[in-house]
């Protein structure tokens, strides 16, 4: 086929055409069959002309929705002064305008004593760049994770994530990483749910951490996520990550927290270790901090950890216009307070989920900070654990998934077996439009249920 050859821009036509040419490992054409023509805020349309709301947004990163005008107007303005666009980590103008408006937006008790370390353009880099970092500051070698954690698919950061599934292929994966039980009150690791639950969590880690029959060596650093987005929109609880963060303080061990998905506002604060009132060493960021275009950076405290030059590049990691859309992000949460109207209509969603949760016996758990939730499906018709929890229902999600699609709504599938039904829209989501998401994923469920 030569340039000159005419394509039917149809769903059917560019999909086929996708098949043909793309990885066999590629996910979500599979299962949300569309191929976008249009975007604008939380709205897509496909190349039919059938019209969705996006509550997937980029796994999390289109905080402001698509095409925003204050992104675009960042982006048009860098592009219009003929700017450089790719200057590896040589400064520029927009990169230290960004590196303001970012530490701006951070507790002043972390960036008075933090660096900066721009990576490559995934998220994943960052937590290989924090991987490195600890180890060669501490000189130790042990990593600790969390299970239902998920931090990303290159070698290092697949070895740190809890999926087993993802792993299963991979062979030869970075040893030493030892992984602790999350509080997740639906399925709580020791059989306690609540406070008793967190507080043996706590235990259980302060004992890995001093019982020299325990099998971990002193730790490099401990990785976690303030809430689990891919293990299925799990908050911690505010108490157990400051108990977390005492434990590995009062140990010289690095806290490392991953806010790739969580950060910028999408938890209702801009942070998600905030609601904790905590001070990590590392915080890793992607996503939504380039504004929808790919950048990732690591943020780490330099009175706990340093390295020498050249200790982690990448060439990618001076992608200007990233940082302009980034800045402009950045700016328009704070100004806009949206970490505050996220929480707002987390809560006005969760008003409706506690409506599905009455009518369906199938929706086991219904959870989430802010704008990042979920509700966790279940076989109810088969015997509960020992806990009192059902068996995940893969199947139904992917029926509610598939239903939901039909009525124009894109959402994500996460957690235990990819049972729960994740929600992830945009930080601009009106009243309005969370009240017509809610009502076709009610309906989605009576279909998919009845």
């Amino acid at each position: 086929m030569d340039d000159t050859t005419p394509v039917e821009a149809t769903n059917e036509t560019l999909l086929a055409r996708q098949a043909a040419r793309e990885s066999n490992a590629r996910t979500y054409p599979r299962e949300l069959p569309l191929a976008i023509s249009e975007a604008e805020g939380i709205e897509v349309v496909d190349a039919d002309g059938n019209r969705y709301y996006d509550c997937l947004a980029g796994a999390g990163t289109l905080a402001l929705g698509h095409n925003h005008p204050a992104v675009i107007e960042a982006m048009e303005d860098l592009l219009d002064r003929d700017r450089a666009l790719h200057t590896l980590d040589i400064t520029t103008p927009a990169k230290e305008r960004f590196v303001d408006t970012l530490f701006d937006s951070l507790p002043d008790e972390f960036t008075d004593t933090a660096r900066v370390h721009f990576c490559s353009p995934a998220g994943t880099d960052a937590v290989e760049a924090a991987a490195k970092l600890a180890k060669t500051a501490t000189g130790n070698e042990p990593l600790l994770s969390f299970q239902g954690s998920y931090h990303g698919m290159t070698h290092g950061s697949l070895s740190l994530t809890g999926d087993r599934s993802a792993k299963a292929d991979v062979s030869g994966l970075v040893p030493n990483v030892h992984f602790l039980p999350y509080p997740y009150d639906y399925r709580p690791p020791f059989g306690l749910g609540g406070e008793d639950g967190h507080r043996a969590i706590s235990r259980h880690i302060e004992r890995v951490l001093d019982d020299p029959e325990s099998g971990v060596t002193e730790p490099a650093g401990v990785f976690v996520e303030a809430v689990q987005g891919e293990g299925g929109s799990i908050p911690a609880p505010d108490t157990w990550l400051r108990r977390l963060r005492e434990l590995t303080r009062e140990r010289d061990v690095p806290l490392i927290v991953d806010e790739i998905q969580a950060g910028l506002g999408r938890t209702g604060e801009l942070y998600a270790f905030e609601h904790a009132g905590i001070v990590p060493d590392v915080v890793t960021l992607s996503k939504a901090v380039g504004g929808g275009l790919p950048l990732s950076v690591m943020l780490y405290d330099e009175e706990v950890l340093d390295w020498e030059s050249g200790a982690h590049v990448g060439t990618f990691r001076g992608n200007q216009l990233a940082m302009a859309a980034g800045r402009a992000t950045i700016e328009h949460i704070v100004e806009n307070d949206l970490a505050a109207h996220a929480t707002a209509m987390g809560e006005r969603f969760m008003e409706h989920f506690a409506a599905i949760d009455e009518r369906f016996a199938a929706v086991g758990d219904v959870r989430g900070r802010g704008l990042m939730l979920g509700l966790e499906l279940v076989d109810p018709t088969a015997d509960p654990d020992s806990a009192g929890s059902h068996p995940t229902d893969p199947d139904l999600a992917a029926r509610v998934r598939r239903e939901t699609f039909d009525r124009g709504l894109i959402v994500e599938l996460g957690g235990r077996a990819s049972a729960t039904v994740r929600l992830l829209p945009p930080l601009i989501v009106t009243p309005e439009e969370v009240d017509e998401i809610a009502s076709i994923l009610t309906d989605a469920f009576a279909a998919a249920i009845d």
